[in-house]
């Protein structure tokens, strides 16, 4: 079984891996291209999920 405190990422995590601002990660979420889901108020999204996302944009390039 997977290290879920590795595989689950925070939003700031997101913005330093994808170098991009928190908004950019908010836009990213409710268009569906980045999958996660929250607990409270905490967003979590997948390690995998960011990986599929870049898949995406090199495909699409």
């Amino acid at each position: 079984m997977e290290n879920t405190s590795e595989s689950l990422m925070t939003i700031e995590d997101v913005c330093e891996e994808l170098m991009i601002g928190r908004n950019a990660v908010y836009r990213l979420l409710d268009s569906k291209k980045l999958r996660g889901f929250r607990i409270g108020r905490i967003w979590k999204i997948p390690r995998a999920s960011i990986g599929e996302y870049i898949r995406e944009q090199l495909q699409g390039a």
